[in-house]
């Protein structure tokens, strides 16, 4: 049995992700152009068909993540993604935008109203639901600190998230898998267990390029990765993580010692996507197109959207010798998965998006993502408090794993 088999499969039993999940492929979406003008259908339609027929793709990206329901700058119109969805077969991740407000009632009365006006041609594309968007990292002392905007605590998404079971129970939307999105180091921070404990799902945003002081040249990029993933995939306690932002931009400022440039985004879509995402997890890419003007590093791969995008998509054939990789049933190595107490808050950068709050229209939802002043990425968890405190399924992976790395 070669190495990355062997380790892979002792890593199963840490990480717990579901085997048989579907692996989806797919680009993240806000609701407004890079003017800040509101997305309609037609723009969506463009970004849609695009996904779609990208050249060299290493699989067909007809899958979006949306950060809200809401038509930009309406107070609960449904956002016009869900007709160009539905016109270009696009499965959906929904997003309920969460930050900065105490409730999230026109969210969910604008996918009941695009629930009623499309309903099976929609809700058989929804594949699952992301209550807030890096809410918990904002609400930290990590994300104060880094002036990434207002976020909620845990009680408060725990509360969203119930408010939307109760709103959906009997509809065609009540089996779909719930979940939340927020950074690594948000994960492993024990105030926010409440939200681990009642999401089906886990999403994960992570960009090296971010990481500041750790060595985030393009060369070091997948070792970053592993490590904020590994760690993600050691605290979901069996629940499936699907990694919702990630990617490395083409154009602007140098961040520390990672610089953008066409080759280094190849790069790192070769090493992280083809290596370690695609067709292994649900994978949304960050971006087909930037829409923050805010950000002056650009991700897009096709801003023009073009289906020849500004660098060669094409996967390298896979090396069996290798070192071994994250896989869809668990993670490559072994590393201790710290905790943070509740008496803490995650030394961390930021990663992830931010954008306005929508709780009484009065503008967008969120706009599409990648920071500004502090941009999306995490780095170490330091904080006084941590402990070393895991599932019985991660300690039973973690322990195979080093056993079997002791024999070889």
């Amino acid at each position: 049995m070669k190495l990355s088999t062997t380790l892979a499969t002792g890593a199963a039993l840490a990480a717990g992700v579901s085997a048989g999940q579907t692996n989806y492929l797919g680009f993240n979406s806000g609701n407004t152009l890079p003017d800040e003008s509101a997305k309609f259908e037609k723009d969506f339609l463009a970004e849609f068909s695009t996904a779609q027929k990208l050249v060299g793709a290493p699989g067909t990206f007809n899958a979006v993540r949306l950060y809200t329901n809401i038509q930009a700058y309406s107070k609960n119109t449904p956002i016009e993604a869900f007709s160009a969805a539905v016109k270009t077969k696009t499965y959906i991740l929904l997003g309920v935008w969460a930050s900065g407000t105490d409730n999230i009632d026109n969210e969910l009365a604008a996918l009941s109203a695009a629930v009623k006006q499309f309903g099976t041609d929609l809700t058989d594309l929804i594949i699952g639901v992301s209550i807030g968007s890096e809410d918990l990292y904002r609400d930290s002392e990590t994300g104060r600190t880094n002036k990434a905007g207002v976020g909620n605590g845990p009680q408060e998404v725990l509360g969203f998230i119930n408010d939307y079971k109760k709103t959906f129970a009997n509809t065609a939307l009540a089996n779909v898998p719930i979940g939340h999105v927020d950074t690594w180091d948000a994960w492993v921070n024990g105030t926010n267990k409440p939200v681990l404990d009642a999401v089906d799902w886990i999403g994960v945003d992570e960009y090296p390029f971010y990481e500041t002081g750790k060595g985030n040249d393009i060369s070091n990029a997948g070792k970053l990765f592993d490590t904020a993933f590994e760690t993600t995939l050691g605290v979901a306690n069996g629940k499936p993580v699907w990694v919702t932002e990630t990617g490395w931009p083409l154009t602007g400022p140098d961040w520390d010692q990672a610089k953008p440039s066409v080759k280094n985004a190849q790069q790192y879509w070769q090493d992280i996507g083809c290596k370690r995402l695609f067709n292994k997890y649900p994978t949304f890419w960050y971006n087909l197109r930037d829409s923050n003007p805010a950000n002056q590093v650009k991700f897009g791969i096709s801003q023009s959207l073009s289906s020849t995008p500004s660098f060669d998509l094409t996967c390298p054939k896979e090396e069996t010798t290798s070192a071994a990789k994250p896989t869809a049933t668990g993670k490559s190595s072994s590393s201790a998965t710290t905790l943070v107490q509740a008496t803490g808050s995650p030394s961390a950068v930021k990663s992830g998006s931010q954008g306005s709050a929508n709780s009484g229209g009065s503008k967008s939802s969120n706009s599409d993502a990648s920071t500004t002043s502090s941009g999306p990425a995490a780095a170490t968890t330091t904080s006084a408090g941590a402990v070393t405190k895991f599932s019985g399924a991660a300690l039973a992976g973690v322990a195979m794993v080093a056993g079997l790395l002791a024999l070889l």
